[in-house]
């Protein structure tokens, strides 16, 4: 299998380097999380503007002509430079949800001002009890005359506090359908915060919100599952890009830090240390490769490639992070160096969309991926994905 980038795809990636490298100093992050939103509008502008938030869509679907590939490169690069604004949350699991909904005019005006940096989207699933089960929802959704109302509790909404719109799954009598939901919408009670890796985040509850019905039971769980794959490849390529950085910066810092009179990084025990994560750093990018070729399968093999991808590189992403600040000593656990902002991002990741732990579970119990339909899950196949870690 040829993993050649084409001129297209490294020229986004060097535009995306080149970009970041100018806008990203560590004073210039700082100064971002430090702001209400945490991220800088202007920088979403430019994304826009350079066409970033519609690389990885068709032209028929308004974008460039690119698909997952060009989202994992532009992840990738901003996993290096620990980016803040919120293309994962609304140019690949917002939008690609989006896309999996049935072809409207209303979609259609909606993908427009989203590729404009008009519109951010926030998916709000997660819930207190789902624990990453995408058919676990308890909101409910009721029908009066015409009109919709949702009610219910959503947990850990990333990008929520300024998002333009929510995209809510809710429960309806036939199954769980997708409904748009005005944040600033009467019943609509947001409580915001800072996660750990200095993103943003709420938790939300809808208290009889009127809504709009996007996508119904026949359409909504296909284009959950969608977005959730996207998410979980964009997530991965961010990560394999944080652990690159991360590895780099301690291997610099080995060769600087004294004791004894000599370089720390003479000592055998730490280059074997420093070896170690380097393996892990480079199995992740070829199981994300493999990720990302899986994209264009059907479901069924898609969906165990990137269960497989997102639980090995939770445990790369962990072992990695943990080894840059203990290699470190006392400064890799201080704010202002730079190497605790890598192991507190790659420490979310890792269980962003799911952890190690909980896909092998989850594999283990289910010969196909929990995700998929319950028409897939009657296969007889099993897959026991240890063995294939």
């Amino acid at each position: 299998m040829d993993f050649t980038l084409t001129s297209e795809q490294r020229a986004l990636s060097d535009s995306v380097a080149r970009f970041c490298e100018r806008n990203y100093t560590g004073a210039a992050r700082n100064a971002l999380i430090n702001t209400d939103i945490g991220f800088s509008r202007e920088n979403w502008k430019s994304f826009a503007e350079l066409g970033w938030l519609g690389a990885a869509l068709s032209e028929a679907e308004g974008g460039f002509g690119g698909g997952a590939v060009e989202n994992a490169l532009i992840m990738e690069r901003f996993g290096r430079s620990l980016v803040l604004e919120p293309f994962l949350i609304s140019s690949i699991h917002g939008l690609q949800t989006l896309l999996g909904t049935e072809p409207t005019q209303r979609r259609s005006e909606m993908v427009e001002a989203i590729l404009s940096g008009e519109m951010l989207l926030s998916v709000a699933h997660s819930e207190p009890a789902s624990r990453g089960d995408l058919y676990q929802c308890e909101t409910m959704a009721q029908k009066i005359g015409p009109n919709w109302t949702i009610s219910g509790h959503k947990s850990v909404v990333l990008g929520a506090p300024s998002a333009s719109k929510l995209l809510v799954s809710a429960r309806v009598d036939e199954g769980i359908a997708l409904f748009l939901i005005d944040p600033a919408a009467v019943g609509v009670v947001m409580r915001p915060y800072r996660t750990l890796d200095n993103h943003r985040a709420a938790d939300i509850w809808f208290d009889a919100v009127e809504a709009e019905l996007l996508a119904d039971p026949s359409s909504a769980p296909s284009a959950i599952q969608r977005g959730f794959e996207h998410a979980l490849l964009g997530v991965c390529a961010e990560a394999v890009g944080a652990m690159d950085v991360a590895i780099s910066t301690t291997r610099d810092y080995l060769k600087t830090r004294q004791q004894f009179g000599i370089p720390i990084g003479n000592f055998q025990a730490l280059q074997h240390r420093m070896a170690d994560m380097f393996v892990e750093y480079e199995l992740s990018r070829s199981i994300l490769y493999a990720g990302m070729a899986a994209m264009d399968r059907n479901c069924s093999e898609r969906a165990k490639m990137i269960a497989a991808m997102k639980s090995f590189i939770s445990s790369a992403a962990l072992f990695v992070g943990r080894n840059a600040v203990q290699l470190h000593g006392g400064i890799g656990v201080t704010e202002e160096y730079v190497i605790s902002h890598y192991y507190r991002r790659l420490f979310v990741i890792s269980a962003q969309f799911g952890n190690e732990s909980y896909y092998l579970l989850q594999m283990a119990k289910n010969p196909v991926p929990f995700w998929t339909s319950e028409v897939e899950r009657g296969g007889t196949e099993a897959i026991i994905i240890v063995d294939k870690l």
